[in-house]
């Protein structure tokens, strides 16, 4: 039937319920048992063992599908934990349970109490001694519930793709765990977890267009943050040595596969301690994590495998563009053949560009889908880290790194810049960037300078996208499989 006429079926029957004196929205169904802790208990038990129970189960989920011999039925409910299958029959229940259970849609969500048993074909059954309507569904679910695949309507309705799609529920709660698993670790390292202001007076803390909004009652724009981090090196600097949030971030920039204008990252601070402690640190990390989700270290991800046994690779900025780049030396040293090599490879530079951004504009052109093993990128220009510690070595580069697996950015660190006098230097030439046309630049900010005055102890930090990590994970090719409710256009009419 056309979607009209179902819904014009299930009015007609939701109108014979009302006037049979059906609660439709009843409050007081108390379920005892998931369908997992019956799994659990009985799912390797054998028939005659269950012939001997006298204990009554009872689950309450949605009614997921009908098979109808008249008399009786099998259905299958499915609750937040699993699927089980159900038997009623008119000859055990009660007339009046009988005759609403011939009212019901694939859809609602209803309860189900009774013993258990073994069918002929050995599957764990419930049967029905009572079944009750726990909440009536108008709409009918989508004709293939079984396996919604419409992309549309599986972000649009995310309802619709969590009833629909087991396996989609399951990235979920594997996020979940994930995120329990990284406070779990960061907490056995004696780390403080806090929270920072989401709306801030000055955007800062990356490179990164803001939104923008207006707070009514103080006459003051304000911004979205697009990182935690002048925030917590305040805190820092006040005596938190070692801090971390997990937490939202926005950032007014494209939608793609790997990119979310509304995103989660873990952001945390570690005093006395260097970007190359931060590398040990992070290996630490997610084996943690691959040890507790795959009890191994190595994993597939979109048909490639992933390897985290430490020590990662490590790669200077500069290597990697003459190895995988396939620039000459002199390109990376002489403005005019960086930016010829760029405008041949089709590289997104402004006239105005700094040497460092035309050489991190090749490498995201050349180098970084090919990093598919964990690997360390380091030695960054000064161009691109405005709140990066210089490198005692080499003045133009930074004491950075940043973490590629499978061809993506997953984490950014450095040794924190807490020179008050080479931040405000860094932060004027960011000033000129904006001027000339870069409405990422960071702006000045003034408090953030007297903080570092105060004295900020040395510092590493990190920053870790944790949408990116849980596509790792989850084995997911896009952003928006791991976000319940990714960032989508306005559907028109």
């Amino acid at each position: 039937m056309e979607d009209s006429d179902l819904l014009k079926v299930r009015l007609e029957k939701i109108a014979a319920l009302k006037t049979a004196g059906v609660d439709l929205y009843p409050n007081d169904i108390k379920p005892e048992n998931t369908t997992a802790e019956i799994f659990e208990r009985f799912g390797e038990a054998i028939a005659a063992d269950l012939a001997q129970l006298t204990d009554k189960f009872s689950v309450a989920g949605r009614l997921m599908a009908v098979r109808n011999f008249g008399k009786a039925a099998f259905i299958k409910i499915q609750d937040r934990k699993g699927l089980i299958q159900c038997y009623v029959a008119k000859n055990i229940l009660s007339e009046q349970d009988f005759s609403l259970f011939k009212k019901l849609d694939i859809g609602d969500i209803v309860y189900v109490s009774g013993g258990l048993f073994r069918t002929k074909t050995d599957e764990l059954t419930i049967e029905a001694d009572s079944i009750r309507l726990a909440s009536k569904a108008i709409h009918p679910l989508p004709e293939k519930w079984h396996g919604l695949t419409d992309i549309e309507i599986r972000y649009r309705q995310r309802h619709l793709d969590l009833i629909s799609n087991p396996q989609v529920r399951e990235i979920f709660h594997r996020r979940s765990r994930i995120i329990k698993l990284i406070r779990e670790f960061m907490d056995s390292h004696d780390f403080l977890e806090v929270e920072t202001p989401m709306m801030q007076p000055q955007a800062g803390g990356a490179v990164a267009r803001p939104f923008k909004t207006h707070h009514n009652a103080l006459g003051q724009d304000f911004y979205l943050r697009i990182a935690p981090e002048l925030y917590l090196k305040r805190l820092v600097t006040g005596g938190l040595e070692r801090v971390y949030e997990i937490n939202r971030n926005f950032r007014n920039e494209g939608i793609s596969t790997f990119h979310n204008p509304e995103f989660t990252m873990m952001e945390f601070y570690l005093s006395y301690a260097t970007y190359t402690d931060l590398m040990s640190f992070t290996e630490e990390l997610f084996a943690f994590i691959a040890r507790h989700i795959f009890n191994k270290l190595t994993f597939t991800y979109q048909g490639q495998e992933i390897d985290l046994t430490p020590p990662w690779r490590r790669l200077s900025v500069k290597d990697a563009l003459l190895q995988i780049a396939g620039m000459e030396p002199a390109d990376l040293t002489d403005y005019e053949r960086a930016v010829a090599f760029a405008h041949k490879a089709g590289c997104n530079i402004r006239p105005a560009d700094p040497l460092g951004k035309i050489l991190m504009a090749i490498f995201d052109e050349f180098v970084e889908k090919k990093l598919i093993q964990p690997t360390f990128v380091t030695d960054y220009p000064i161009a691109v880290s405005p709140l990066s510690r210089k490198s005692d070595s080499n003045p133009d580069l930074v004491d950075r790194f940043e973490l590629y697996i499978s061809g993506r950015e997953i984490a950014n660190a450095f040794s924190e810049l807490n020179d008050p006098a080479d931040q405000r230097e860094r932060f004027v030439q960011q000033l000129k960037e904006r001027e000339a046309g870069d409405d990422e630049a960071h702006e000045m900010d003034e408090d953030y300078i007297r903080v570092l005055e105060y004295g900020m102890p040395p510092t590493a930090g990190e920053g870790i996208g944790i949408d990116r990590l849980i596509m790792l994970f989850t084995d997911s090719a896009s952003i928006r499989d791991v976000i319940l409710f990714p960032l989508l256009r306005t559907k028109q009419g």
